[in-house]
């Protein structure tokens, strides 16, 4: 348990922060498994604009890697490319 008033708030705010990149990283997985599970190339070409839009925003709020992100958009590629 916390000691100080500042680590109290610190344990609160990484509360805070936990539920809110738990909820983004959900939509993530959500989104790739949609994009994934389609097997018609319209579908798969409107949505990967979106998802790969959407890694990048993950990146830039320090919620996933850049090479995970970067791995995640080159398999999701291929996968778009070989419908």
């Amino acid at each position: 348990m916390a000691n100080h008033k500042s680590a109290e708030k610190r344990n609160r705010q990484g509360e805070q922060r936990r539920l809110h990149n738990k909820y983004y990283v959900k939509t993530m997985r959500n989104s790739l498994k949609k994009l994934r599970a389609t097997s018609d190339k319209d579908e798969a070409n409107e949505l990967y604009p979106k998802v790969s839009s959407m890694l990048d925003k993950l990146v830039k709020k320090n919620i996933i890697h850049k090479n995970k992100a970067a791995n995640l958009k080159s398999s999701l590629t291929k996968h778009v490319n070989s419908l």
